[in-house]
């Protein structure tokens, strides 16, 4: 049997429960097979794992609210860890679980300073090559006790050999407690191999510099972050970690949001996140971010991370990530504020600003659970 964790006070500094050998961002993992209410499929190995850790400073912004790409790293390193688990738990060739795609994922409430972080992975369907991680994560204020649900996600992972990356390996069946959950996951996977083709299409576009753009416009707003890919970004095959490239398109999104309306922001949801090809070691990245629509209280934000790998001539600048990420505006108290309506000037942002209309549009009908308005 394993030793017991150490007590909390014991742990080190930010840590609570942490095992040993564990690194920080992996304070606790356990099994939760039978906690928290999570009712997925059953398998021979855990099939839920739970990562804590404490907020602290630099993991939140000027009012003390953890960034969304803190939180989208911390959701992208339990998913990471249980699908791996889950690839290798039977003989065969070793794999590493890399990030394909993150569903629409909603910020529900703001985690702040001094709260733990509860990080609840828990596999619910896998294909042939693919494993299906949804994720819940609870802020804990440890001075209350007070906890509240902050995030839900899902991710889709799928396995890479260690020894050829490019080779993908079939993933262990899992077996189901009832027949509707794979029937469920069946229709959820196709869904998203679908959607995933659709931005694969639109997926040219380049963010322009612009010299003296005027105030509210998609020009005035956008920013680039250059980002060079280092040993401690990257997983075993020296690929990037997808949470480290969330993160990063997340602050970039940040910089557009807080340049437009010129407020303390905060990320209020992220659509759907593609990840279209791998990022190797080494790599330069530049994560670019444009404004795309304006309701009355939010902001949609593109976000595009194309990859130029400068020691290998063999091969050209590619589009590595795109997503869509949604803020708001606050208030020093907290609340809401109106956002400066965006002045779409080109055929090519105004057709944009349609379509995040009209994505606006749908998540609106969706959420007050009426019929979304056709196209």
């Amino acid at each position: 049997m394993a030793p017991p964790p150490p007590s909390p006070s014991m742990a080190p500094p930010g840590l609570i429960h942490s095992a040993p050998g564990l690194p920080d961002t992996c304070a606790l993992l356990q099994p939760l097979a039978v906690a928290a209410g999570m009712s997925g499929p059953a398998a021979e190995t855990p099939s839920a794992i739970q990562i804590c850790r404490i907020m602290r400073p630099d993991d939140a912004n000027v009012a003390g609210n953890v960034h969304g790409g803190t939180i989208l790293k911390m959701i992208e390193e339990a998913g990471a860890i249980i699908s791996t688990r889950h690839c290798n738990s039977q003989n065969g060739e070793r794999c590493v679980a890399a990030l394909a795609r993150v569903e629409r994922t909603d910020f529900l409430s703001p985690m702040c300073i001094g709260e733990v972080a509860h990080v609840s992975a828990e596999i619910t369907y896998t294909s042939k090559h693919s494993v299906e991680v949804q994720v819940h994560v609870m802020s804990e204020n440890i001075l209350t006790g007070t906890k509240k649900l902050t995030n839900k996600a899902t991710l889709w992972y799928v396995p890479l050999s260690l020894k050829n990356v490019d080779k993908v390996l079939e993933v262990p069946p899992v077996v189901y407690s009832r027949q509707e959950q794979e029937e469920e996951g069946r229709k959820r996977y196709e869904a998203q191999k679908l959607a995933r083709m659709e931005t694969k299409w639109r997926n040219g576009d380049i963010v322009q510099p612009v010299l003296n753009p005027e105030p509210n416009t998609v020009s005035y707003s956008q920013s680039s972050l250059i980002h060079l890919v280092g040993p401690s970004d990257c997983t075993l095959h020296g690929f990037v970690h997808g949470g480290v490239t969330m993160k990063l398109m997340d602050e970039v999104a940040g910089i557009v949001a807080a340049r437009h309306c010129k407020t303390n922001i905060v990320t209020a949801s992220v659509d759907a996140i593609n990840f279209h090809d791998k990022i190797r070691k080494g790599c330069v990245i530049t994560i670019s971010g444009r404004m795309t629509f304006t309701s009355n209280k939010s902001m949609e934000i593109e976000v595009l991370v194309d990859a130029d790998p400068v020691v290998d001539n063999s091969q050209k600048r590619y589009r590595a990530a795109s997503a869509f990420f949604t803020y708001v505006s606050l208030s020093q108290e907290g609340k809401s504020l109106p956002v400066p309506q965006l002045v779409p000037e080109t055929e090519d942002e105004k057709k944009r600003f349609e379509e995040g209309k009209g994505r606006y549009l749908q998540m609106k009908a969706k959420r007050q659970g009426q019929p979304e308005p056709q196209p």
